[in-house]
């Protein structure tokens, strides 16, 4: 089964434009995703963009979908259909896309009008070797994104888009690492010294094995605690007898 898309969020940006000659309801105008510019921390680690990054989709003219928070049922343009226009700038990846006049293109047009539709995103999947590791100015994990298969970009509600699990497998697929490792030191925001000891060319911790469970002893059957209360009598009779 094909992986999930990775998800990444900007704020601010995000342009309505109304129609001036009612061929739509207007146009949204914003940047998916902007180059060189440091993510916040991601769950142990922190992401930028290349300019690059987008070059390959954009060249081999894949099919790039306009969709709101990212739902299929919030379809608002294609590149193929020439609804969704893309180009990448100093910037980042800019998308304009033509609103239809479908109930959700209705909802965002009004939403992004008002102001409370402000923020842009992108899904997308990194290839192998696609990314590269290494540290930022402050020492802390760094993720380099070179190159990346789009798969839509988004007007969304909420910018708190959080997902790390694709770049802690990326790392530990580049860096052949155990996930499960890679994971604990991220859930412990040690990343950076798991990535520093692999990168010095020191051992990496193993997984750690699973601990087995103590049996449980059974209960004995009624049989055995009858016989074990016979032998008790036995050695009260015993301890009777005069000497």
């Amino acid at each position: 089964m094909k992986a999930s898309p990775e998800i990444r969020t900007y704020k601010g940006g995000l342009e309505f434009r109304a129609a001036s000659d009612g061929a739509s309801i207007g146009t949204l105008v914003g940047y998916a995703a902007k180059f060189n510019k440091q993510s916040r921390n991601l769950g142990g680690f922190v992401e930028q963009l290349a300019p690059t990054a987008f070059n390959k989709s954009l060249a081999d003219g894949v099919r790039v979908m306009a969709r709101y928070n990212h739902e299929d049922n919030g379809l608002l343009g294609t590149t193929d259909a020439g609804t969704l226009r893309l180009e990448v700038d100093d910037i980042g990846l800019r998308y304009e896309v033509d609103l239809p006049d479908t109930s959700v293109g209705r909802d965002v047009a009004a939403l992004a009008a008002r102001g409370d539709v402000r923020f842009s995103s992108f899904a997308f999947h990194v290839p192998p070797g696609g990314d590269e590791w290494g540290y930022t100015d402050s020492d802390f994990p760094l993720r380099t994104v070179r190159a990346a298969h789009l798969v839509d970009v988004a007007p969304v509600n909420d910018p708190a888009y959080l997902d790390t699990t694709s770049g802690l497998r990326s790392l530990a697929e580049a860096r052949g690492l155990d996930l499960a490792i890679v994971r604990d030191h991220a859930a412990r925001d040690e990343l950076r010294v798991l990535l520093k000891k692999d990168m010095d060319g020191e051992p990496t911790p193993e997984p750690a094995a699973p601990v087995a469970e103590e049996a449980t002893p059974e209960a004995p059957t009624d049989a055995e605690r009858a016989a074990s209360l016979d032998v008790a009598r036995r050695r009260l009779e015993l301890l009777r007898v005069p000497r």
